[in-house]
């Protein structure tokens, strides 16, 4: 039925056919391409075209891809907005203490700017700032080889605009990525505006130390005048600041300051704007900042306060604040000398005796100081706020060591435990790990209470105590206190992960108050630049919530108050009132630590080294937290408390001197109804002194400070018109007692 020879005979042939018309397409393809074939030096170039646009198609690719990061730093509303607050900080009462933040002034247009300070920039920055497209890669190729030439970093290849792209868009980090969206930013301005707007937003934006932005805002921080009258020295020593000015900052270090203004003269010879004689009387002649320290300023406090200001304003829209705080000016000043005078006592035997080492291996503390609500009076970060200003009393995190148990023992009680339950001093095991108590025993074996544990700061009932009650629930215990960061571990209850003092105070604060979260606050009001209340904590803060009952509060106070009184903490005892607490020594003596309260303040000490390195007194021995720490926990405790009308520690009976005040008090106000607590003696002396006289004495203060080199001050006028003065020569009068620490008696 199926002609099967025809069938194949038709496949053959066809397939044939197919065949030979492909070879004629083929070989009619070859020869047309024949025609364009290529040799010698024709086919190299075209190989190379070929392989060039091959490579620039993938490279035009990459370059769009790598923008977009770029390009995504823009906020194309509002990028040439500020984004730092400017925020002027009072005291409690009121009176100006200082300012952080931005130091802006950009009203001076471009026109009015010395020729000598636009020449000097450009000089020493960029040079052929008129002639490239943003990026000069033959200043960029030059800079290169000096570099290599040099083996160090001599010179940049950053035009003025890739400087502004960075001070605009993008953070300080030194990294590829942030140098690509540098250039492609740079394309941008430059694509943008013009070389003038540029040169002024660069001359407007660029950094020049003391948290002042632009040359007028600098002129005016250290000269004291605007930049519009500058001199050739003065204008070489600030454009001497923008390479690094932390580092060339006249006030950081004068001489190095100057070496670096010569060195902006010798570029403006070299880049032919001046000739050698025309700077030569700039460099006899060198600028002369003015003296704008002020050694009372309570840095640390302000630093903290600023923080505080990032989290809790949100409107951006007005960045110029005014904020009243919570410092108490003259605790500020006790904190710092009981830190200054207590350290030096401590370590001056072994100072001596020993060469001067590098700073972050020196001796250093931490203190902060609050009420029982969390409003805090006083912080130290450091013992020298000009070497470092590293705040370590709100971002060290440094391990707590066995202050850390009196949350361990807290849980225990909130779980059933009372501060009279006995506990077994013996070995306990977690893993291969046993705790050893600080003689190097695993445990008596001798049965005590809860309490005698904590005075003798026992390491083996307290690891014993966590794995009963569980070291999850210890964990949730202090993160409901604001403590973050703790993990269980073993040794979790010998305090074995690091927390800011700041943090730790904090915990404290709610046994202090009968156990309520205190969660550390620094900011009261808040204004913006039209007077508007932006931020205020009694209006805009939730009323603090119960972390743990009365109860538990009131037994652990009974049982730190046997730190103190016959404990570890016995250095830390105050004649006048109780004072409980704890102390704490992390391993090998890195960390000391006391923290502590009485009545009305909460303060916590801090002792150690930056560098982690261990903390010896004279003699050898490991600093403890019963040794320097309670030390200076008691110096300045002893002379923080103004009035003995100190509220009762919850659990504790009121202090015999406390019981007299309350009594005196009682009578004070059984003679006179509108008797008000509180108002010292001064006080009410104050009220028979004239305006007139008040002045007069406080000059007379002030002049004998002068005279004594405890105060700097200028004295003011003496001319102030006998009905008062102005409300502002008032208030600068004020701010000048404060911080000199007078008193009209």
């Amino acid at each position: 039925m199926i002609d099967w020879l025809g069938l194949d005979a038709w496949i053959d042939s066809s397939l044939s056919m197919i065949w030979g018309k492909i070879k004629d397409r083929f070989n009619a393809t070859s020869s047309f391409m024949a025609r364009f074939r290529l040799t010698g030096w024709r086919r190299v170039a075209n190989e190379l075209a070929s392989e060039a646009l091959t490579l620039g198609t993938g490279g035009i690719i990459l370059m769009y891809m790598l923008a977009i990061p770029a390009f995504k730093e823009i906020d194309e509303k509002n990028w040439l907005a500020m984004d730092q607050f400017s925020v002027t900080f009072q005291d409690k009462d009121g009176n100006v203490i200082g300012k952080r933040g931005i130091n802006l002034n950009n009203a001076v247009p471009l026109e009015e700017i010395p020729d000598v300070m636009i020449k000097a920039t450009l000089a020493t920055e960029d040079r052929r700032f008129f002639e490239h497209i943003g990026v000069d890669f033959l200043g960029t190729f030059r800079a290169l080889v000096e570099n290599i030439r040099a083996n160090d970093v001599v010179q940049g290849g950053s035009t003025l605009t890739q400087q502004l792209a960075k001070n605009l868009f993008l953070s300080p980090e030194r990294s590829i990525v942030r140098k690509l969206k540098e250039v492609y930013l740079s394309f941008w301005l430059e694509a943008r505006l013009t070389k003038r707007q540029i040169l002024k937003l660069y001359l407007d934006r660029a950094y020049m130390g003391g948290g002042a932005f632009g040359v007028e805002a600098a002129s005016q921080f250290y000269f004291g005048k605007s930049v519009r009258d500058i001199n050739m020295a003065e204008a070489a020593l600030m454009a001497g600041l923008y390479k690094a000015p932390t580092k060339y900052a006249p006030h950081v270090n004068l001489p190095r300051s100057r070496a670096r203004a010569n060195e902006v003269l010798s570029n403006l010879v070299e880049a032919g704007y001046y000739s050698a004689g025309q700077v030569y009387n700039a460099r006899l002649n060198p600028a002369q900042p003015v003296d704008i320290r002020d050694g009372e300023s309570p840095d640390w406090f302000l630093d903290f306060a600023y923080e505080e200001i990032q989290k809790k304003i949100k409107d951006k829209r007005d960045f110029v604040l005014t904020a009243r705080t919570t410092i108490d000016v003259p605790l500020q000043q006790a904190a710092e000398q009981a830190v200054s005078s207590q350290l030096s006592t401590s370590t001056r035997r072994r100072s001596s005796k020993r060469k001067r080492r590098r700073r972050s291996s020196e001796i250093t503390s931490a203190l902060v100081s609050m009420e029982r609500d969390g409003a805090v009076r006083a912080i130290v970060g450091g013992t020298d706020y000009g070497a470092s200003q590293f705040n370590r009393a709100t971002h060290a995190k440094r391990q707590p060591g066995s202050s850390f148990k009196v949350y361990v023992y807290a849980k225990a009680l909130e779980s059933g435990y009372t501060s009279r339950s006995t506990l077994r001093d013996s070995g306990v095991r977690c893993g291969r790990w046993s705790p050893r108590n600080y003689n190097g025993s695993y445990g008596s074996g001798s049965r005590i209470s809860m309490t005698d544990a904590l005075r003798r700061s026992l390491n083996t009932t307290a690891v014993a105590i966590s794995l009963k009650v569980g070291r999850k629930d210890v964990i949730d215990l202090t993160d409901r206190l604001g403590i973050k960061g703790i993990r269980p571990s073993c040794s979790m209850a010998l305090g074995d992960r690091g927390i800011t003092p700041i943090e730790h105070v904090g915990g404290y604060a709610s046994f202090a108050n009968g156990g309520f979260r205190a969660a550390p606050y620094a900011l009261l009001d808040v204004y913006n630049s039209q007077g508007e209340l932006v931020y205020s904590r009694s209006r805009d803060e939730p009323k603090p919530k119960r972390v743990f009952s009365r109860t538990v509060a009131e037994q652990m106070n009974q049982m730190m108050v046997t730190v103190v009184t016959s404990g570890t903490g016995r250095r830390a005892q105050l004649d006048f009132t109780h004072a409980v607490g704890k102390t704490g020594t992390s391993s090998s003596y890195r960390d000391a630590w006391f923290m502590g309260f009485t009545g009305r303040y909460i303060t916590g000490v801090w002792v150690g080294r930056d560098n982690f390195r261990p903390v010896y007194r004279s003699g050898g021995r490991g600093m403890t937290g019963g040794s320097v720490p309670a030390a200076i926990w008691q110096a300045y405790m002893s002379v923080a408390h103004k009035s003995m009308d100190i509220p009762t520690i919850p659990g504790l009976e009121p202090h015999p001197t406390q019981v007299i005040e309350q009594q005196r008090l009682a009578a004070l106000r059984a003679q006179n109804p509108n008797f008000v607590a509180g108002a010292s003696n001064a006080q009410e002396a104050n009220k028979l002194i004239s305006d007139q006289t008040k002045r007069a004495l406080q000059r007379l203060n002030r002049a004998l400070k002068v005279a004594a080199g405890i105060a700097v001050r200028p004295l003011p006028q003496p001319d102030a018109p006998a009905d008062g003065g102005s409300k502002k020569a008032k208030q600068r009068d004020q701010r000048a007692d404060l911080r000199s620490g007078g008193r009209v008696q």
